[in-house]
């Protein structure tokens, strides 16, 4: 999946959540986890295009550490509103398969860059040390 594939991804995963959220009951609770999962649900993508705009290895990690916290949160509230009563599990299983997927997706990433990031440590070869050797 490459990163354009996952914005278009996040993006459509963010217009799904504004869709459940409009057709959840009206009522103070709805209204008020509705907010709580219409903010982290549309902030997966919003953040992911910030981590593809990251200057470096460190601030790429940090963001997309923000992106899993809100994909995850976006979850939690799902999870809460199905045992509530105020959500149908059946309407809403398929967009938390997605947010499950989209959270591998990002932790699969993160852990990758992490690895990439310790192999550069552990072997700082740079151009210039490189030309002294020679």
């Amino acid at each position: 999946m490459t990163p354009e594939d996952l914005k278009n991804r996040t993006k459509a995963f963010a217009v799904r959540i504004i869709n459940l959220v409009e057709a959840l009951p009206q009522s103070k609770t709805t209204n008020i986890l509705g907010g709580q999962l219409l903010r982290a649900g549309t902030s997966v993508g919003a953040n992911y295009r910030a981590a593809c705009r990251a200057r470096s290895s460190a601030d790429f990690l940090s963001k997309m550490g923000i992106v899993e916290e809100e994909c995850d949160e976006t979850m939690y509230w799902m999870e809460v509103l199905v045992e509530a009563r105020k959500l149908d599990p059946l309407r809403s299983k398929d967009l938390y398969s997605e947010a499950e997927e989209i959270l591998s997706i990002v932790v699969a990433s993160i852990n990758s860059t992490r690895a990439h990031s310790q192999r550069a440590i552990r072997n700082p070869q740079s151009a210039i040390r490189n030309r002294e050797r020679r």
